[in-house]
């Protein structure tokens, strides 16, 4: 289908491009963008006055909950909440059940995602099987099956030993390697350890918890030469010690959540069981040090780390309630918030929803890598429209998701979100269109 996005301001963060002017898709690619193109035609015609025209978001982790959870979410759902929030890439961990270690099942999630079109699914591989950190799953045909990196999630690998010989296969064929770094014996509390959680007599996760992580990966990294992704950073010495890796010249990059970017330990409040998600909300220190880190480009790209839960897992006492919430849709209002905030540019927002994740995935995205993440004349339309003027509430019938519990609704914090996503795009077709454009 010809689309011509008219007078919108066209911002391509990788490029820098930033103007007014028009855009113009055909055969699923963009053809021209900031020029009329003589001779086209449009089949359909948007009028972007007054609204941004951005590549579409690419969010590095989303569980979408299915197979096995499809009580708390269906890939329907999910596909047609990133959509919503602008999202047309997506990386979802292995942690499904079963766990994402057979190349026959990372098919069957791919196919599935393609027959609905809204949202370009790129799926992580178990790091081992059945994610039980033992043996090593059969990386070689899990990235011919689609692949982009291999991960534990959430899970534990048992042994140092299998992790380094991971890291060691990785090298080898130039995989990363996606790492959660929490210690998993230190890591058992449910918040993180301080004051708050010493009040509300919860346990807590420390700070070490982290860091001796990373301190552990680093080490590994510098004997194998293998690239990692360091998935939710949550903390200020995590952040200092990912910039000193990179000083180092360690095939390192992070992300960071939204829950972490704008919360802390002390919106916990009264046991509020939608403040409890993974990692825990830690102090005010380590939230500035985390939007200083993803302003300087330490942290390099923010997440939904969507994961939706059900009413039954979450209307619980807090120490019992499932972590976990709802993010797709709300990935673009807090970044623009974060750099607002910050007192940072709208390019520099989009950059690390966009150019900065695109670039964490790599050659992982084959042929889309060029231009993924971009508006640029021949590369692929995928495109979010959205009107950063607009506010917006969030409320549990806005979301599209399953997963209605998220610590930013309107109820909880009583501020509004900026900026509403009118249109997306998924080469050239149209995913999203907002009921009042």
């Amino acid at each position: 289908m010809k689309i011509l996005i008219k007078n919108g301001r066209l911002i391509d963060p990788a490029s820098g491009l930033d103007q007014l002017g028009d855009l113009a898709i055909a055969g699923g690619r963009i053809v021209a963008l900031g020029e009329a193109v003589p001779n086209f035609e449009p089949e359909r015609t948007i009028d972007a006055t007054g609204l941004i025209v951005a590549p579409g978001l690419v969010d590095l982790a989303a569980r979408l909950r299915e197979p096995g959870h499809e009580h708390e979410g269906m890939l329907e759902s999910e596909l047609e909440a990133a959509a919503a929030g602008g999202i047309t890439s997506l990386v979802c961990p292995p942690d499904t059940d079963p766990a994402l270690d057979e190349p026959g099942l990372v098919e069957m999630l791919k196919f599935r995602a393609r027959k609905l079109s809204l949202c370009r699914l790129f799926p992580l591989g178990a790091l081992t099987k059945n994610l039980d950190g033992e043996a090593l799953t059969e990386m070689a045909e899990l990235t011919e099956s689609g692949c982009v990196g291999f991960s534990q999630a959430e899970a534990p690998v048992k042994d140092t030993l299998v992790l380094m010989r991971a890291l060691q296969y990785a090298a080898t064929y130039d995989y990363t390697v996606w790492l959660r770094p929490q210690d998993a014996w230190l890591g058992k509390g449910v918040a993180a350890s301080g004051a708050v959680a010493t009040r509300l007599g919860l346990g807590g996760v420390p700070v070490m918890a982290e860091t001796v992580a990373l301190h552990t990966i680093f080490e590994l990294l510098r004997a194998t030469g293998a690239r990692a992704h360091l998935c939710r950073i949550s903390s200020a010495a995590g952040v200092e010690l990912i910039r000193a890796a990179k000083k180092e010249g360690l095939k390192v990059t992070a992300d960071v959540s939204i829950n972490s970017l704008h919360l802390t330990d002390v919106d916990i409040g009264y046991f509020n069981p939608a403040m409890r998600v993974t990692p825990p909300l830690r102090q005010g220190r380590d939230r500035d040090a985390l939007r200083a880190g993803l302003a300087d480009g330490t942290i390099d790209a923010l997440v939904s780390d969507h994961m939706p839960v059900g009413a039954d897992e979450k209307n619980v006492p807090f120490a019992e309630a499932t972590p976990g919430a709802t993010g797709l849709e709300l990935l673009l209002s807090l970044a623009l918030r974060w750099a607002r905030d910050e007192q940072l540019p709208l390019a520099r927002a989009l950059a690390v929803i966009t150019a900065e994740p695109v670039r964490v995935l790599g050659a992982a995205l084959g042929s889309l890598g060029n231009s993924a993440g971009r508006l640029v004349a021949g590369g692929v339309a995928d495109i979010c429209v959205f009107d950063a003027e607009a506010g917006w509430a969030v409320t549990p019938d806005q979301l599209k998701s399953q997963g209605k519990h998220t610590p930013f609704a309107f109820d909880i914090t009583g501020f509004e979100l900026p900026a509403r996503v009118r249109y997306t795009l998924v080469a050239g077709t149209l995913a999203y269109t907002r009921a009042e454009a």
